[in-house]
């Protein structure tokens, strides 16, 4: 064979190849993403016309405990949340106004923090170590009790009955985290919303005698019956939101 011809047959084989993995790649990836079950914690909620509508807002430790409240309030509450982690403030300012859309909202029951607290590495990676001094928190104290104010004033906006909760507790060992952090995020929390006249959950302290049973070691989440134990607050000042209201 020419040189010329098999130079070019070979260029031609490599990149039918290339174009046959990727495609198969990309289809392997479809039918993966089709084959993943949806979240139940993102589940569309059709309203009982009678009932109250409520919304939690909040990051991935308000989804471990969405579905035992919305369980424990079938029949006195439509339970509704965003369908995603709501993340830190700065997420919370992009997408607000869609997460509260057009309807009426009876109680409000939200929180930001976690996110917010933890570290960054230095190209942007997640979970970045405190430790270094090239990582940043992902929204500094400041930038945060700025970004919560606007929040809240858009939350007013709404005439619902809002509730504050707040950020629970660091452990040690947590990725990304510094123990105590929570305390100072929720200290300008509180100044907030002591300022607007908005009730807190302190489920902060609610965890902070029992973590080491509730919570996950060396971690921000919780077990099962930890999540279970968090619902059970939250229903009971939903409730009693829904009282006074």
């Amino acid at each position: 064979m020419n040189p010329l011809h098999r130079s070019s047959f070979i260029v031609l084989a490599f990149f039918l190849i290339a174009a046959f993995v990727t495609t198969n790649s990309v289809a392997a990836q479809e039918k993966a993403k089709a084959a993943r079950k949806p979240n139940p914690v993102f589940a569309e909620v059709e309203d009982v016309a009678s009932l109250p509508r409520v919304l939690l807002i909040g990051d991935s430790i308000s989804m471990g405990y969405t579905i035992p409240v919305r369980d424990a309030l079938k029949g006195k509450a439509n339970l509704h949340r965003p369908k995603v982690n709501c993340g830190p403030t700065t997420t919370g300012l992009k997408s607000i106004d869609a997460w509260l859309g057009d309807s009426k909202w009876d109680v409000i029951h939200f929180n930001w923090g976690l996110h917010d607290l933890k570290y960054m590495g230095p190209n942007g990676g997640n979970l970045g170590d405190p430790s270094n001094s090239e990582c940043r928190q992902q929204v500094p104290p400041e930038e945060y009790e700025k970004n919560l104010r606007q929040l809240v004033e858009r939350l007013k906006k709404t005439e619902a009955k809002l509730m504050w909760r707040n950020t629970t507790p660091v452990p040690e060992g947590s990725a990304g985290r510094v123990v105590g952090d929570s305390v100072k995020y929720n200290a300008i929390a509180e100044k907030i919303m002591q300022e607007n006249g908005i009730p807190i959950h302190d489920l902060y302290s609610f965890v902070l005698p029992q973590q080491d049973k509730i919570m996950l070691s060396a971690n921000v989440h919780f077990t099962k019956d930890g999540y279970d134990a968090l619902a059970g607050d939250v229903v009971t000042v939903i409730l009693k939101s829904l009282e006074s209201k």
